[in-house]
């Protein structure tokens, strides 16, 4: 197989943004929705929201609701879009929350709820929608003379690198991460589609407010030096959040990844914060496999195994 050249979005494009009632989710629908040609397929749970907030009166405007977990409704969405567009070109999977709190607690019946609730969401809302989305770009595209398109999974930088306090979402994240390159890998060159991994850092999001869940505290995590604990009292400084990105600046990278004309890189930190922390970490699993190298049992003079890609 040979690998996939540039993408050219077109013109007209069709973009379909999860979660487009609020944060990075909505910064980048308003910026759909204010371009001259390009159309939107806003989805949420709830409507009510997004009529707040987008312009749903325009010709260029659907506005449609989506539940990540719920196969039919995901279904059911692409069918509307499909209807009142004929195609869908990019697909950006933005919904999801965040869950902060001491991974022990999830051995408690509420808790564990909590923990599967952001992996039913994070992670497998994100194939949900994937895999109905390569239907579409291979098959249903073509029809209306365009063929394949993008689609953005947005996870973190806790998709890369890992922090106190977050294990469960770590999980979520770095599982979308390997599920993204996964099909990346799978999809042959000849049916045009691209997938992106999208790395935001911190964000001026109400991330850290309804976009996010806590688990209950547990007893052995509770000295203020405990990791975790540092963490939250990181997050709840008044000057934390004005270090961070706006979502706007998030949304502009998804639209130049896809917009430029180039080929789709695997992944892309959204900002510098995120770009540098990636960056240090995969030094530092680069210097840690250094460290670790005699430790295997292997014979250098051994043919290596080459996986075809």
């Amino acid at each position: 197989m040979t690998s996939k050249g540039p993408y050219n979005l077109p013109s007209d494009a069709v973009w379909l943004i999860t979660g487009s009632s609020a944060g990075m989710g909505l910064a980048l629908a308003k910026l759909i929705a204010a371009h001259p040609t390009n159309r939107l397929v806003a989805t949420a749970r709830n409507l009510s929201k997004l009529a707040q907030v987008l312009p749903i009166d325009s010709p260029r405007v659907l506005t449609v609701a989506l539940d990540v977990t719920d196969e039919e409704s995901i279904a059911s969405a692409l069918d509307s879009a499909l209807k009142t567009f004929g195609r869908i070109d990019v697909f950006v999977n933005n919904a999801g929350f965040g869950l902060l709190g001491d991974a022990e607690s999830a051995l408690q019946p509420e808790d564990k709820a909590k923990a599967r609730s952001v992996m039913e969401t994070n992670y497998w809302g994100t194939v949900n929608v994937t895999l109905q989305a390569l239907r579409v770009l291979r098959d249903e595209n073509p029809k209306t003379g365009q063929q394949g398109g993008v689609i953005l999974n947005v996870t973190s930088v806790g998709g890369f690198s890992a922090y106190p306090g977050n294990a469960f979402y770590h999980a979520a994240k770095f599982a979308v991460e390997g599920f993204t390159l996964g099909i990346s890998k799978d999809v042959r060159p000849d049916w045009n589609i691209h997938l992106c991994i999208m790395q935001p850092g911190g964000t001026k999001t109400d991330f850290l407010g309804e976009g996010l869940g806590l688990l209950s505290p547990h007893p052995a995590y509770k000295a203020p030096d405990t990791p975790a604990r540092f963490i939250e009292a990181w997050l709840k400084a008044p000057g934390t959040r004005e270090t961070f990105v706006s979502a706007e600046s998030a949304a502009e990278a998804m639209y130049r990844t896809v917009s430029r004309g180039k080929a789709i890189p695997d992944r892309v930190p959204t900002d510098y914060s995120s770009w540098k922390t990636i960056r240090e970490e995969a030094e530092n699993i680069g210097r840690g496999l250094d460290g670790v190298k005699e430790l295997g049992l292997w014979d250098e003079s051994s043919p290596l195994v080459i996986i075809p890609e």
